[in-house]
């Protein structure tokens, strides 16, 4: 995708052009589309707004975000990325960030915010192998109801923190070696063991004593829920639950390790915790 040129969008039909593009990403019953008008206020106080654009300047993907203060410190909520389907897994999303962030060095902020989805594993390799960024919390629902086709299993969604003081931006060191962890994934899921993870998917709560899990997720979440919405629930409930009490009990994610059928979250105890 080297003819792709990342840049600011430069006026109004560039703008409107992004607001197509939220509709087509999250469906044309959206309501919470970001409009023209709120886009073109954000980048003049600060915020960011950066198109993917392709031949003949279609735009073929987008981030936007606002600057603010957060605990007394410039930093910036990147709010939307949405890149069009016929180039995603090109490396596009991950441009875009490292554009974004590229912008927002120059105007001297320090740490990025957003959210993403856990059961989404294209998503979680993005975040955490490609952008090296730290999970600081998990949030029910935390956009409440949505329209989109896409929410359609509520709008659970990690917060991460990305460093742009860390030089490039970028992942650092992979997740430790997974010898020994313990498995968490729905009833059922028992091909999902692997090498160096034997342990079953507990039904309880003692897997939050264990020195390293392994929380697993679809490698294709969206056609999960296309076969079967009672199972893609499942996973849901399961991952919500362990990533509350694995997060509350001091455990942090170190990694993810991305598979076709089933991506793996690798969350490690703390010292003392």
């Amino acid at each position: 995708m080297s003819e792709v040129e990342i840049r600011h969008l430069r006026n109004e039909d560039e703008f409107k052009a992004c607001v197509d593009l939220q509709r087509d990403t999250w469906g044309w019953s959206f309501s919470d589309v970001v409009p023209v008008s709120m886009l073109q206020v954000a980048v003049k106080m600060g915020g960011v707004c950066l198109g993917a654009f392709g031949p003949r300047e279609k735009l073929l993907g987008f981030v936007f975000g606002i600057t603010g203060l957060r605990k007394g410190e410039l930093a910036h909520w990147s709010h939307m990325l949405a890149v069009r389907p016929e180039v995603r897994d090109q490396g596009m999303g991950k441009r875009l960030k490292l554009a974004q962030g590229d912008a927002l060095r120059a105007l001297g902020v320090k740490n990025v915010y957003w959210t993403f989805d856990p059961l989404v594993a294209r998503n979680a390799h993005l975040n955490l192998n490609r952008l090296g960024v730290t999970i600081d919390e998990y949030v029910p629902d935390m956009y409440g109801r949505s329209d989109s086709d896409l929410h359609q299993l509520g709008t659970d969604r990690f917060i991460v923190r990305w460093s742009l003081e860390r030089e490039g931006a970028e992942a650092g060191p992979g997740p430790p070696r997974r010898g020994g962890a313990v498995v968490v994934a729905p009833q059922g899921v028992g091909a999902a063991r692997g090498p160096g993870s034997p342990a079953d998917a507990p039904g309880g709560a003692g897997y939050t004593e264990a020195a390293i899990v392994e929380v697993l997720i679809p490698g294709d979440i969206e056609a999960v829920a296309a076969r079967s919405a009672e199972e893609a629930l499942a996973w849901r409930r399961t991952t919500r639950r362990a990533f509350i009490r694995l997060l509350g009990a001091g455990a942090s994610v170190a990694g993810f390790f991305p598979d076709r059928e089933y991506g793996r979250y690798v969350l490690v105890r703390k010292p003392g915790s």
